[in-house]
């Protein structure tokens, strides 16, 4: 019996590999760990290697069935350990419920230090967009023109509108938050946080850290003397709401 979990141990691991990714793809989850445009490539190369694997293992016990001499001692006790935690493993990635990255990730990657070093909207564009296009303006797009102008004058008349997740200002918890959002370009080991300074005076007693919320109103100058964002939205409402079914931006 040994002999042949041994034999199958190999494809044991890439199986319950394949059968994690398999059920997270399916139930709209792998987007928490690769960009979507991956997942199809994903899933198709896991059900591949299996098919290798199993494939390569026939042949080999066809072939050389009767020269497997038997794995005793500290071999054995690896490959059971490795079977074990890879077990462990994709169960708690199945049972457990996946979960997006937080505010403590935000904070320690520094909110728009490289997430928006190429503008995803250009002070000109949006200056002579309509006031119905900022509808459609994410927390990038506003935090690329918070990066590129802090003339006040630019952003009279641009109504925000908003979703993203509660970030504290390390210069002023108490009064100004971000609302953040991470911006994955392959998948959350590269995920940058992006977000917008939100003024709300002792928001922590409303409020929580890393709950998402729709945030809407005007840019003005940052009434907080401790805050380093010279600009902050003055909200007219800030409204929780559910994380989205696609919580990172691309």
């Amino acid at each position: 019996m040994w002999r042949n979990l041994h034999r199958w141990r190999g494809v044991v691991l890439i199986g319950i590999a394949v059968i994690a990714t398999v059920w997270l793809a399916l139930g709209n989850q792998l987007v928490l760990y690769i960009h979507p445009r991956y997942i199809v490539f994903t899933v198709v190369m896991s059900v591949i290697a299996l098919a290798l694997a199993v494939a390569s293992v026939v042949i080999r016990r066809t072939g050389h069935d009767d020269d497997d001499a038997p794995v005793r001692g500290v071999p054995r006790a690896v490959s059971i350990v490795a079977l074990g935690l890879s077990t462990l493993f994709a169960a708690a990635m199945i049972i457990l419920p996946p979960a997006t990255l937080s505010s403590a990730t935000a904070t320690q990657r520094d909110i728009n230090s490289s997430a928006i070093t190429t503008p995803t909207q250009s002070v000109s564009d949006a200056d002579a967009a309509p006031t119905g296009a900022f509808a459609t303006f994410t927390v990038v797009d506003w935090a690329s023109l918070l990066r590129q102008t802090s003339d006040l004058e630019f952003y009279s008349g641009k109504p925000v509108d908003v979703v993203g997740f509660i970030t504290a200002d390390s210069d002023d918890p108490q009064n100004v938050f971000y609302v953040s959002r991470f911006v994955v370009t392959c998948c959350a080991v590269d995920a940058q946080p992006a977000g917008i300074p939100v003024y709300l005076p002792n928001w922590p007693d409303t409020y929580q850290l890393d709950q998402w919320v729709e945030a809407t109103g005007e840019f003005v100058t940052n009434p907080s003397d401790r805050s380093a964002q010279g600009i902050a939205l003055e909200p007219v409402s800030v409204t929780v709401v559910e994380q989205p079914s696609e919580p990172y931006l691309y």
